[in-house]
């Protein structure tokens, strides 16, 4: 069973915070299972976004896992609010995070730190 999107995001930003960077709800999504989206906030002003990795990554043992794939990378807040206004049409029930973090290795489980299960 997967872990409930608004738990997931409590423990996310409460990570965040225990480390001393920051953390926010842009946008509060559906409580149970809303698709989360990270806005990753960097001091130079650019920003990567993660979004929820497809099904494809998924297996059977980890069903209730949650993986996130890098959408957009180091480019400029304007590109990632387009991106996600248009995530936003198409789902009105997505969470939206914003970090501010250099490193988020050991907060968001990323795909490409896994293997592939179609190769």
């Amino acid at each position: 069973m997967r872990l409930r999107s608004d738990i997931f995001v409590s423990a996310l930003t409460r990570r965040l915070f225990a480390r001393g960077d920051f953390a926010a709800v842009e946008r509060k999504g559906e409580e149970q299972a809303g698709a989360i989206f990270i806005r990753q906030r960097f001091r130079d002003g650019s920003e990567t976004l993660y979004a929820p990795a497809p099904q494809s990554f998924f297996d059977d043992e980890e069903s209730g896992a949650r993986l996130f794939e890098i959408r957009i990378n180091r480019k400029e807040a304007a590109e990632i609010r387009q991106t996600l206004d248009r995530e936003l049409k198409f789902d009105p029930d997505l969470w939206i995070i914003e970090l501010e973090t250099d490193d988020i290795a050991d907060i968001v489980p990323l795909v490409d730190q896994r293997p592939n299960p179609l190769d």
